[in-house]
């Protein structure tokens, strides 16, 4: 299982927010590069990117930032946050340098064109599944559907999709850990065959320790996104790879 340092980005600085919620926002730093050679030099196996003035605006909007960060370091970068066309997929793959792109909206939205995105670009693109109480959320985490994260997940299986990102918005940033109910999804995406990254509340070495053993049984648990705790030390990065590692 691989962990996946998260850079959030917003007006070019690296920031956290509670629940994807705008108003709770903690700027980390000024420098979103030099936060992601630290995360590399501390062992990250991916950076985990996203574009939170994107995802408002339905268009990628820290490009220069991120084309900074991908040329920076050595290690793949992936990015979420106002995937919503073709032409933007194109861009971020091929001008930018991304290595994956993640598309949450437009997956719920038009799932036909989710399908042949994810077709014409094979293991590069991955099913952002932003969930609360289980339901899919959406643009940016600012509506919740009446669509079931699992529903969705199940119409894409067999397709050559390179993740599914799962995340349960009610404990993102909020230094609460996994709640059980979420582990349980993780397994239950993870049997339908999809490739699964876990993300949202991994707070401490514990919620690692507990991933890391689902992964162990359930080998198509793949990576685990960590933000907010690296940031404040909850979670030691180094510790989390060699653990996960072993």
């Amino acid at each position: 299982m691989e962990i996946l340092p998260a850079i959030d980005l917003r007006n070019g600085k690296c920031v956290r927010l509670r629940q994807g919620d705008y108003n709770q926002e903690t700027i980390f730093g000024d420098d979103p590069v030099a936060m992601a050679k630290r995360w590399e030099d501390e062992g990250g196996q991916w950076l985990h990117l996203v574009d939170l003035d994107g995802a408002k605006a339905g268009k990628p909007a820290n490009v220069d930032v991120i084309r900074k960060i991908v040329e920076a370091v050595q290690i793949p970068c992936q990015l979420g946050g106002g995937i919503r066309s073709e032409e933007i997929v194109q861009s971020m793959l091929k001008d930018v340098g991304l290595n994956r792109v993640i598309i949450g909206t437009q997956a719920l939205k038009e799932p036909d064109w989710f399908k042949e995105i994810v077709q014409k670009f094979p293991n590069q693109v991955c099913l952002g599944l932003d969930a609360r109480d289980s339901m899919v959320a959406t643009e940016g985490w600012l509506d919740v559907s009446k669509t079931s994260a699992l529903e969705l997940a199940k119409g894409y299986v067999g397709l050559p999709l390179a993740a599914v990102i799962y995340t349960n918005i009610a404990n993102d940033g909020m230094m609460q850990g996994i709640d059980d109910g979420t582990l349980k999804d993780f397994v239950q995406l993870a049997e339908m065959g999809l490739k699964v990254i876990a993300s949202g509340g991994v707070t401490t070495m514990e919620d690692i320790t507990k991933l890391n053993a689902i992964s162990k049984e359930h080998p198509n648990l793949i990576g685990a996104i960590t933000g907010r705790a690296i940031y404040e030390g909850t979670v030691d990065l180094a510790e989390a790879v060699r653990l996960t590692s072993a």
